[in-house]
């Protein structure tokens, strides 16, 4: 018999692929990790992840499926490749992607040496994703999720074939609804609870002040300029703006202005119209390729450069520097450093980067 390590968050998904996998005939293990101390980020709140209630509902649906349950503090992991990683993308003017970086390091590293540890044949996730071996290829397949309003495939691109190989994701062929009704069929504690955001170490969305909070220190004022390098007045910190942001710049203007571009050096703040925003290509850097292969010749697929975008005609041209440019059929608006840059073909995930 195969054994299976769950990843258990005490929501609602994570329940379910356990419940699917255990019908599925594995010998299953529940492991609910700690990624940090609510009390050392300022968090206070309920809607939050890791707190004390969290674990007791991974610990409760455990239980009730008659497996194990382990409690792994990964907090010092989290805080140097999720946490840190976070605030300096916002202290050098780029925007970061946290669950990215999450699953890069924490679900998909760690959790696999623990699996390991216990002898676990697999990882489960409650992820909206799908994973399938091509015998043409012999290469393993990251897969859209069949409810695309759910889909998380965007996230989780990093993946190695290794990890595809060792990973199940058994809400992929189902619907929200479909996972909280089955919850509800089986009693589960969670079956109605409400899904983390998805910032989990950000107080009420406000990432200034958590930033503010973390490192003790304070960000200084700058200028906001026009594409023409005119100064439109003062900003209040770098870390408070993002590329296509138009409201809270906290200046009068004559007209809608939109962040065009953040200068960390300068400390400078670029301001323009809308158009100003639109880019035809972007620079992709510390990029991924699925399928282990990398390629040598432009390549023609989507992509889409966040995560809730409908994916784009592109062309993916390889760079001597391991580097990809992404040539868009028609412009893109906000193309966003720090974001990640994901490829597709059809519902298959072509692999992804950072837009530089």
């Amino acid at each position: 018999m195969s054994r299976a390590m769950i990843a258990m968050s005490g929501g609602v998904d994570s329940s379910v692929a356990a419940f699917l996998m255990k019908e599925q005939g594995y010998e299953c293990v529940g492991a609910t990790m700690k990624l940090f101390h609510n009390k050392d980020i300022g968090i206070r709140r309920e809607h939050s992840c890791c707190t004390l209630e969290d674990v007791e509902d991974a610990r409760s649906v455990a239980y009730r499926l008659g497996m194990l349950h382990y409690v792994f503090n990964f907090s010092n992991r989290f805080q140097e490749c999720v946490i840190d990683r976070f605030v300096r993308a916002y202290e050098t003017g780029t925007t970061p992607n946290p669950c990215i970086d999450c699953n890069r390091y924490l679900k998909f590293e760690k959790l696999f040496e623990r699996a390991d540890i216990l002898e676990c044949d697999y990882i489960v996730t409650g992820h909206y994703a799908r994973i399938e071996y091509d015998d043409t290829s012999g290469k393993y397949l990251l897969k859209k999720a069949v409810d695309e309003n759910k889909d998380q495939s965007y996230m989780l691109y990093t993946m190695t074939q290794e990890q595809l190989k060792r990973t199940r994701f058994p809400l992929g062929m189902l619907t929200k609804p479909e996972v909280r009704a089955i919850a509800e069929a089986n009693g589960f504690c969670n079956a109605h609870k409400h899904d983390s955001q998805d910032i989990c170490f950000v107080q009420n969305g406000r990432y200034t002040d958590f930033i503010r909070q973390y490192t003790g220190q304070s960000y200084p004022e700058g200028k906001f300029i026009d594409t023409d390098g005119n100064v439109l007045g003062t900003h209040k910190g770098i870390i408070h703006y993002t590329v296509g942001q138009h409201r809270k710049l906290g200046i009068s203007l004559p007209k809608a202005m939109y962040v065009c571009r953040i200068c960390a050096e300068q400390n400078t703040v670029v301001l323009g119209e809308k158009t100003d925003l639109y880019a035809k290509e972007t620079e992709i850097c510390d990029f991924h390729w699925i399928s282990g292969r990398i390629q040598k010749q432009p390549v023609r697929c989507k992509a889409k450069v966040r995560y809730r975008q409908p994916e784009q005609w592109a062309t993916v041209i390889p760079l001597a520097n391991g580097n990809v440019r992404l040539v868009f059929d028609e412009p893109q608006q906000a193309v966003t450093p720090g974001q990640a840059a994901v490829l597709y073909e059809g519902d298959i995930v072509l692999g992804g980067g950072v837009i530089v």
